[in-house]
């Protein structure tokens, strides 16, 4: 099975983790997270993320940051080496969950999921008068994809 690896700014990763958990109970072992301390050097961020991907193993892995360019993601730059792995800029919950349910997927699907699960996660929302609301027209033929 697919394994996940979160990496992001302290305490981020570990908090999306925690959530995952909470809905996945299942996955303890292929969902590992390291939070980027402020303090760290660089080395000592890419060490620690080694170490998460050699407790990972060799299964595909799909590699999660919060921000693009940020030391998280430079971090993870550095360390996505391989055919069976993938870097995803911007997570989110709903793209961390997304992530999983579609975790048997082959990888260039799964990012595909977890990246649309992440977009589609985010939407405005009317919390006063129903007329707020946008109107899916009955004719609309754009292609949706259900949020998990």
């Amino acid at each position: 099975m697919n394994k996940l690896l979160i990496i992001a700014h302290e305490p981020l990763a570990s908090a999306l983790r925690q959530c995952a958990l909470h809905v996945f109970p299942d996955i303890y072992n292929d969902l590992v997270a390291v939070d980027i301390l402020a303090h760290d050097s660089a080395e000592i961020s890419v060490s620690k993320v080694d170490q998460a991907i050699a407790h990972l193993d060799q299964e595909p892995i799909l590699i999660l940051t919060d921000i693009f360019g940020a030391t998280p993601c430079n971090v993870a730059i550095q360390t996505v080496k391989g055919p069976n792995r993938r870097l995803v800029a911007g997570i989110n919950l709903p793209m961390l969950l997304r992530a999983i349910t579609y975790r048997h997927e082959n990888l260039d699907n799964w990012v595909q999921k977890a990246t649309a699960g992440g977009m589609q996660g985010v939407m405005p929302v009317a919390v006063s008068a129903p007329q707020n609301q946008q109107k899916k027209h009955q004719n609309d033929q754009q292609q949706h994809y259900d949020q998990q």
